[in-house]
């Protein structure tokens, strides 16, 4: 069986004896809406969910911000925001509008970057500006969150008569799925207010899961971050394996976003395939273009492999580790000494990217996870635990050694589209 790997921008072959594969678990191809792009994004627009139509809600507004992902998110920004723009200047020609971008706790986008994903027309007309988890003065404190976290949020953000927010939907291993709210939080929030949301607790909780919102302690916090800074309309695709458009939610920041999670829970959602050894990827690019984002992936194969058994994940790292801390304490110590430290940090004390290190410590101590990347160092692999492999042929090879040849093998293409229901 030779089975295709998103893998960075293209796909690698992972070659496996038919007799060996336990089952592969993909998105089952969609044969709904086949109309073109564009087309559902308009007609998205047409029928807001819970809301009046965007350029109703643009009447009368003069200082409209725009909330949109930064490179690492697959949002097709050159084909959305030009007509979520063209929405907010049908109701306020005249609008002063200010494109915002969600990075979190992520660098900002570089000229390039911003080119490549809204297109140089766009970026030579429109206001873009990254936004800045760090600028201390950049922040509106807007009261408390369930979760005792200040809600500190963009002041471009928080001062704008009109706030909308484009992304798309997929699932997420513990904010339940991305999109809607996720704009505000973490996407235009400070540093101490995503590194409270993120704590160990949170991530720990049982209801911070794959597929899950309501009870959801980080959900909880982020629908509210984004009802304080008065987002008012919320606009999100859905993607096929192809990246292409295939389903379009806007309205309401919840209504609209619940709408279009449902969609994708019926869609996405695949029964667990028992093996000693799974195979997962991040999906390629953007999110594999870093060790950071990878959890994601991983978190389909943890809901598959046996005790003991082996996880080989693929992701290619062009960017290398993708945060200071995330690299840092990944190289401190032992996956045990690592978690440890971490569940006794307090959520004030939060650091940041500590999170991904939480979830990567958890399953290190529970598997043997086998690593296989082009754009990290075997040293920096090993001192973090990982078994490196420079191709899946090795890294195959290297899992057969230590479960056995006899093992079966269950393989998750796209580790970042399916929900394994547990």
């Amino acid at each position: 069986m030779h089975i295709a790997l998103p893998y960075d921008k293209g796909h690698i072959q992972l070659k496996v004896d038919d007799g060996r594969v336990a089952g592969v678990l993909t998105v089952p191809a969609h044969a709904g809406d086949r109309r073109d792009e564009a087309e559902i994004v308009r007609a998205a627009h047409r029928s807001p969910i819970g809301s009046k139509p965007l350029s109703e809600l643009a009447v009368g507004k003069k200082r409209v911000v725009v909330i949109t992902s930064d490179h690492t998110r697959a949002v097709p920004s050159a084909l959305t925001l030009p007509i979520l723009l063209e929405e907010i200047r049908r109701g306020s020609p005249d609008a002063d509008v200010t494109v915002l971008v969600a990075t979190g706790l992520h660098r900002g986008m570089t000229p390039e970057e911003m080119e490549s994903k809204f297109g140089e027309g766009l970026c030579a007309r429109e206001r873009i500006v990254n936004h800045d988890a760090y600028d201390r003065d950049a922040f509106v404190d807007l009261g408390v969150l369930p979760s005792g976290s200040k809600c500190e949020i963009n002041k471009l953000a928080v001062e704008a008569d009109l706030l909308v927010a484009e992304g798309f939907i997929e699932p997420h291993f513990f904010a339940g799925f991305s999109g809607g709210r996720k704009s505000v939080l973490p996407g235009v929030a400070s540093q101490d207010c995503v590194n409270i949301n993120h704590s160990a607790y949170a991530i720990q909780h049982p209801r911070s899961a794959t597929g899950v919102l309501d009870g959801n302690p980080i959900h909880e916090d982020m629908i509210e971050a984004a009802r304080l800074a008065g987002l008012a309309f919320v606009f999100n695709v859905l993607l096929d394996e192809e990246k292409r458009v295939i389903a379009a939610f806007c309205g309401d920041a919840d209504a609209a976003h619940r709408a279009g999670c449902e969609f994708l829970l019926g869609r996405s959602g695949v029964d667990p395939v028992k093996a000693d050894i799974v195979v997962t990827t991040n999906g390629g690019y953007p999110l594999d273009q870093n060790l950071y984002q990878c959890p994601k992936g991983l978190d389909a194969a943890l809901a598959c492999v046996n005790e003991g058994g082996v996880i080989i994940l693929a992701a290619a790292c062009r960017d290398g580790l993708g945060g200071e801390n995330f690299g840092r304490m990944m190289l401190e110590g032992t996956p045990k000494e690592l978690l440890e430290r971490i569940l006794a940090t307090a959520p004030e004390k939060t650091i940041s990217e500590q999170w991904c290190v939480q979830r990567f410590a958890d399953a290190l101590i529970k598997y043997r996870i086998i690593l296989v990347t082009t754009g990290l160092e075997r040293s920096v692999v090993e001192g973090m635990n990982f078994i490196f492999a420079g191709t899946v042929d090795e890294a195959l090879a290297k899992a057969y050694a230590l479960t056995g040849p006899a093992s079966k093998v269950a393989i998750i293409p796209d580790g970042v589209s399916v929900i394994v229901r547990r």
